[in-house]
């Protein structure tokens, strides 16, 4: 068994003009937490999650560093969380998504896929054939798919 044969497809996804509005709107709608971003020729370009909304919306604190030579100061957020959570939906996408991505060929064996997903803590693998995002594959659907028949 491999990829193409418990991917998802439609895959729900943005396009990298999109802004993270967008992106909040398909997770309410679709009840997920993360979509692969595609360029005008559907190849996938980045990822976004509910982890990289969650890290902006965050409270930042000061962070004090120190170098060989002096000791420094970054400043943490003076925005209060409403204010945070009304600019991070006008961003655009490309803004705080992941652009390295971790993917798969629509080939790819189903024991490579668990330990893609294992072994990089990650929910969710996008699926590409000729460059092109042809479906998603969760961890949810590799559990599913290698223990419907054992139990």
């Amino acid at each position: 068994m491999n990829a193409q044969n418990i991917m998802k497809t439609p895959v729900i996804k943005v396009e990298e003009n999109e802004t993270v509005r967008a992106v909040v709107k398909k997770f309410i709608e679709n009840g997920i937490s993360g979509l692969p971003i595609v360029n005008e020729t559907n190849q996938i370009i980045a990822y976004i999650s509910d982890g990289d909304i969650m890290r902006y919306i965050g409270k930042h604190k000061d962070y004090v560093y120190e170098s060989f030579f002096f000791i420094g100061l970054i400043k943490g957020d003076h925005d209060k969380y409403d204010e945070r959570a009304e600019k991070v939906l006008d961003l655009n996408v490309m803004a705080i998504a992941k652009r390295k991505v971790v993917k798969t060929e629509w080939d790819t064996e189903i024991e490579d896929i668990a330990a893609i997903l294992g072994e990089r803590q990650i929910k969710k693998l996008p699926v590409e054939k000729n460059g092109e995002l042809v479906g998603i594959i969760s961890r949810g659907d590799v559990i599913r798919h290698s223990f419907e028949m054992l139990l």
